[in-house]
């Protein structure tokens, strides 16, 4: 299984003014966008943080995942939520050809915490041998003001750690980020992800 992501958060899409109220930042002054750079930087580090340790995409853009085989034949669980739709699914055989499942043969469940592609028939098509699924969905909230209020705090609140140089490389989650966070975290069984 591979996720990538095929579209990036927008800088517009930043809470970049949030998060200067957040640090008491002045404003008013000719330079106020001065600290812009620094303050994306930290708010792209924080979202990545909280997304990868709770499973959820924070802000919306696209995704795309692969598989080479289905787990269970009837359904995918898919490992980013809150999923909004699912755009494509296409089966490509050993040498890469294409082709593009009709969207009334599947269809989206939508989760919190486990969305789900299913089948709307028996099961999803098959995979060639040596051959790949990919699955294509756009994932995460319209907008910084859509987020849950705890899970914006926690990004403002990891952002301003970011910033103010306080959090080293691998360094753990603050306390109150991981607490403010910990309703998000998808339950795992075992040493990978329930399906």
């Amino acid at each position: 299984m591979n996720l990538v992501e095929t579209t990036t958060v927008a800088a517009a899409a930043l809470p970049l003014e949030r998060l200067r109220q957040h640090l008491r930042l002045g404003t008013g002054f000719s330079d106020d966008s001065l600290q812009d750079t620094a303050l994306e930087a930290s708010l792209r580090a924080a979202l990545a943080r909280v997304e990868g340790h709770c499973s959820k995409a924070v802000l919306a853009r696209g995704f795309c995942l692969t598989v080479t085989e289905w787990r269970d034949l009837s359904r995918l669980v898919l490992p980013v939520s809150p999923v909004a739709a699912v755009t494509r699914l296409s089966i490509f055989d050993r040498a890469g050809t294409e082709t593009e499942v009709p969207a009334m043969q599947y269809r989206l469940i939508r989760d919190d915490h486990r969305p789900m592609l299913i089948s709307a028939g028996y099961a999803l098509p098959r995979i060639p041998l040596a051959g790949r699924a990919e699955v294509a969905f756009e994932a995460g909230h319209d907008g910084f003001d859509a987020v849950p209020g705890d899970m914006a705090q926690a990004v403002l609140m990891l952002a301003a750690h970011i910033y103010e140089g306080r959090a080293g490389e691998g360094a753990p989650l603050p306390g109150v980020v991981a607490g403010l966070l910990e309703r998000y975290r998808p339950l795992r069984l075992g040493a990978g992800w329930s399906a």
